[in-house]
């Protein structure tokens, strides 16, 4: 029997997907081009079990950017609650080197639902921006 509200996406390597409410929120919108693309690289290394393994030669090889780029990137999605740091790279000719793992924190972890930190700090940012406008708009009209 067939399902009835089967979509056709190409089943060839699977898809991803994004919350619509992701993609409107102010949050995603102010990120970079590069940064957004990011996101998408690292999601299709993403895993409900374990945290996502990305470093910045794999970022700057695909976006295509230089690694002050890359690592600007990862910056702004940690800085805006998309990404979360796990574990720190390790890099050394002796032994493996191994780049850094990530929680990406609009999608589950562990069986656990996504922490939408992104949203959070968003909220929080633009009360802040409201509370100074208020401020802006009293300091003005006295």
């Amino acid at each position: 029997m067939a399902k009835k509200n089967a979509l056709p996406f190409d089943s060839r390597r699977g898809s991803i997907t994004n919350s619509r409410y992701l993609l409107e929120s102010e949050a995603y919108i102010g990120l970079t081009a590069q940064a957004k693309t990011l996101m998408t690289l690292m999601q299709l290394h993403w895993r409900n079990d374990k945290p996502v393994d990305y470093g910045i030669r794999e970022a700057q090889a695909k976006i295509p950017c230089c690694n002050k780029t890359a690592s600007k990137c990862f910056y702004e999605l940690e800085r805006n609650g998309f990404i979360r740091c796990i574990e720190q790279s390790i890099f050394s000719t002796r032994i493996k080197s191994k780049s850094r793992t990530w929680q990406l924190l609009w999608m589950p972890y562990k069986g656990n639902p996504p922490e939408n930190d992104w949203d959070t700090i968003n909220a929080n940012k633009n009360a802040i921006i409201k509370k100074a406008a208020k401020h802006r708009e009293k300091l003005a009209s006295n």
